[in-house]
This record gives C-alpha cells, structure tokens and sequence, in this order.
C-alpha cells in the first residue's frame, strides 16, 4: 500500500524541497522551447507552402543526377587520387586531435587533476575551441599555410581537439576509482594509478570514439575541400557549379562507399582491438 504524499513529504522533506519551483522551471523552459520552434518554422517558411514547393523541384534535380556517370576514365582516375587525398586528411587529423587531445583531457578531468584552476583553463580551453566550426578552421588554416591537403588537415586536427578532449576527459570520470585506490595503498604514485588504473579501464572507449571519429571526418574533408582544403570536395564543388549533375552523383556516391567501407573496417578493428585487450586484462 503506498504511503500517502503528505506522509512522505513530513518524513523526507528534504526530497521535495524545491520540487515545485523544479517542475514550473522545466515547464517554463519547455514552452519557450516549443515556442522558439513555432518561431523559427515560421520564419523560415515552413508554414507558406514553399517547402512542398520545393519538393517538385528536388524530385527534378535527382531525375537530372541519374544515373551517375564520372564523364570519362580520366575523371575516375582524377576522382579516385582525390577521395584516397580525402580519407589521407580525416586519417591525419583525427589521429593528430587524439594525440593533443589526451594531455588536455588529463588536465581537465576531475578524477585526476586535482587543481581546480587548472581543470577550469582545460575545460574552458576545449569549448573554446570546440565552439569554432570546422569550416572556420578550414578558411582560418588556409589563410595561415595557403590552398591545399595540409590545410584541410589541420583543420580537422583544431577543431577535434575540443571535442576530443571532452569525451576523453568525461570517460576518466566515469572509470572506477577502486583500481587507482588500490595501487595508491599499495605505495604506487598517482601517475602510476592513471597508467594502470584508469587507462586500461577508458583505453576501449578511447578507440571507439577516435574510430568513430575518423569516418565522420571523411565526410567532413569532403566538405572543407569544397573551400579549397583539398580532398575530393573541389571535384564535387566544381561538377556542382558547372551543373554536372551526373557527376556530382558519381562523386557523393564515391564518398557513400568509402564511409561505408571505412565504417565496416573500423567496427572490426574495434572489436579485435577490444577484444585482445579484454583478454589481456582478464
């Protein structure tokens, strides 16, 4: 039989401290929310028709891409060199990010930084160069070292640092403290219980994240490549503005395949890395 509230509430009154004032605060911000969004669909002209306008249009465009042909063997070969450029750019930078990432995210992790000023500059340090999107480090780099893969690759390697070192940083968190605890009482000193206390326990989420990240950064070199950070995206920008439209679809149909491929291989490479050192550990 359950208690009644006036019961629970004389029992545990600090439970329902503030219980009230909760629920209006996340009311309040649910309407503004859902009021924001009433807004924004407005104003972009979802309620007008031009959306369903548009439609006939897209159903055009996708008619006129079909099927896709490259134009020549030349292009094939031109468009292949360029997506191995591509998939060479998310590779670098994504494994450059990791490398840079992970001092920051020891700082910034609270588990094993115990200066709180140091944890606030990491921390505040990664949003900051999390909040900047890759195509402004793209523009940014391409203005520092000029046209090109290297720009496209620095780029990638900026702007995943900041998250990078969030999600490693998060994950120290998460890991049991009871290794760490028992090399520490065991005489070993703190660097030691990071090396083997926390390291082995994040290393499998560590992998995952960077793998994950790397064909996500696929995709995004073929965009940065659209603003000159090379790759295949100038290829792809160039068949779009001379309405090659076949081309344009042999090009995203290229990308679908290798992140596809790159997707397969890395699940497998995850699951055998995972695998080993789960044996490793037992």
């Amino acid at each position: 039989m359950r208690a009644p509230t006036s019961s629970l509430r004389e029992r545990y009154p600090e439970h329902f401290q503030g219980f009230g004032r909760d629920r209006f605060v996340a009311a309040a911000i649910g309407f503004a929310l859902f009021a924001l969004l009433i807004y924004a669909m407005g104003h972009l002209g979802f309620f007008d028709g031009t959306l369903l306008a548009g439609f006939g249009r897209l159903f055009e465009i996708v008619g006129l891409m079909l099927p896709p042909d490259p134009g020549s063997w030349a292009h094939v070969k031109t468009f292949s060199v360029s997506l191995i450029e591509t998939i060479a750019i998310a590779l670098l930078g994504t494994l450059s990010a990791a490398v840079l990432a992970l001092p920051l995210a020891f700082l910034a992790a609270r588990n094993v930084t115990a200066q709180r000023v140091v944890r606030f500059l990491s921390r505040r340090s990664l949003d900051t160069i999390r909040s900047v999107d890759i195509l402004v480090w793209a523009l940014i780099w391409i203005n520092v070292v000029g046209l090109g893969p290297f720009a496209g690759a620095l780029a990638i390697m900026t702007a995943d640092i900041g998250s990078f070192g969030k999600l490693f940083s998060e994950a120290m968190e998460a890991a049991d403290r009871k290794p760490v605890e028992g090399i520490t009482s065991t005489g070993g000193s703190h660097v030691f219980g990071i090396r083997f206390g926390i390291l082995p326990e994040v290393f499998p989420v560590l992998i995952s994240q960077i793998l994950y990240y790397f064909e996500s950064n696929t995709r995004s070199a073929s965009i940065i490549g659209i603003v000159g950070a090379g790759g295949i995206g100038l290829h792809l920008a160039e068949a779009i503005r001379t309405l090659e439209l076949q081309q344009t679809s042999f090009i995203v149909l290229m990308i679908l395949v290798a992140v596809a491929a790159i997707d397969f291989l890395s699940n497998r490479l995850r699951f055998a890395l995972i695998g080993r050192r789960g044996g490793a550990t037992a």
